[in-house]
């Protein structure tokens, strides 16, 4: 039995006697996928495809738990099959924010995610996600030097190179677990995000952990898949950072300080985002990804201009990627 019969025959048990249509409703970039099942009283729901020798739904169903106490919208879940991988959720809806975002309603759909994202922080406890440590932050940039730097662009490092590269990991990171921490979605960006009621309804959370506060703030406002200017994003994290001190979230006290934390959290995650991308596209065959690596490089490249620190990086990345070459990507 190949894996859609055994799904539909999954489906059937759990919903005896009804009558569906099932069409794809999206793919990520893991082995998970997702079907949208449309019922004959016009009901939907998505049916989540998990295959258990490369996917673990349980993190899934306690994320979901967690959040969803916190007050926030995710998917409920209606059954599990965790020996087969497959869950039956309720339907969120098909409108991305990616989809939807405009000028004209982007600070209504932001300020919306951030009240979600400040109660998912409110309700922040240790214990309850794995820690996201020095290890895990440090084996992500790593990525960066497997992937994107020999595989993609088929250069090898000199050893004064990788050294130099290393020590603005170990700076980047330094930075990174000085933050205060929370629960971390890891991916609260606009693909991710969906306009629902109550917006925003909230996916992709699996691998949430608890660490640094500004991870999921750099994820949103520093989206590998859409742009704004830094002087609008810095007025939403502006509105948070005054919001959260009101909430009695653990924000620095100083904007200045705040902003700081956000920069290098932005840059671990960008470093790490380019070796994902580079991984999906030489490992998976995700071609897709390779249009978004300019803005990620973009951002990456603002910050190391902005901080003596990070320059090293940044003469890298122009041996890597000389801007004047760049050429049809601007920001």
């Amino acid at each position: 039995m190949d894996r859609l019969e055994q799904l539909n025959t999954w489906i059937a048990q759990v919903c005896p006697g009804d009558t569906y249509t099932i069409a794809p409703a999206s793919a990520d970039a893991s082995f998970r996928r997702y079907f949208r099942l449309s019922f004959a009283d016009g009901a939907t729901r998505i049916v989540m495809d998990a295959p258990p020798s490369h996917e673990d739904c349980r993190p899934f169903l306690h994320v979901a738990q967690l959040f969803s106490d916190a007050g926030v919208h995710v998917p409920t879940v209606f059954a599990s099959d965790l020996d087969q991988g497959f869950l039956l959720l309720s339907d969120l809806g098909a409108t991305t924010y990616l989809s939807a975002l405009t000028p004209e309603n982007a600070s209504d759909l932001y300020a919306e995610a951030l009240g979600s994202l400040a109660s998912i922080q409110r309700s922040s406890r240790p214990g309850l996600l794995p820690e996201y440590d020095r290890a895990h932050l440090l084996r992500e940039m790593e990525l960066f030097p497997v992937w994107y730097i020999d595989r993609h662009k088929g250069l090898t490092l000199s050893d004064e190179e990788k050294n130099s590269l290393y020590a603005v990991f170990e700076t980047i990171l330094d930075v990174n677990l000085a933050e205060p921490k929370v629960f971390v979605h890891r991916d609260y960006h606009s693909r991710n995000l969906m306009v629902s009621r109550p917006n925003p309804g909230i996916l992709d959370f699996q691998d949430a952990v608890h660490g640094p506060l500004t991870y999921d703030l750099a994820s949103l406002f520093k989206d590998a898949y859409i742009h704004w200017e830094e002087a609008q994003t810095l007025d939403w994290l502006a509105r948070y950072w005054d919001a959260g001190r009101k909430l009695g979230l653990p924000v620095r006290a100083d904007f200045a300080d705040f902003h700081r934390d956000y920069e290098f959290m932005g840059a671990q995650r960008h470093i790490k985002v380019l070796g994902i991308f580079a991984r999906l596209w030489h490992r998976d065959g995700k071609e897709a990804y390779l249009q978004d690596m300019p803005l990620v490089m973009h951002y990456l490249r603002t910050v190391c201009k902005r901080y003596g620190e990070l320059r090293p990086l940044l003469r890298l990345l122009d041996k890597l990627d000389p801007e004047e070459v760049q050429i049809g990507y601007t920001f």
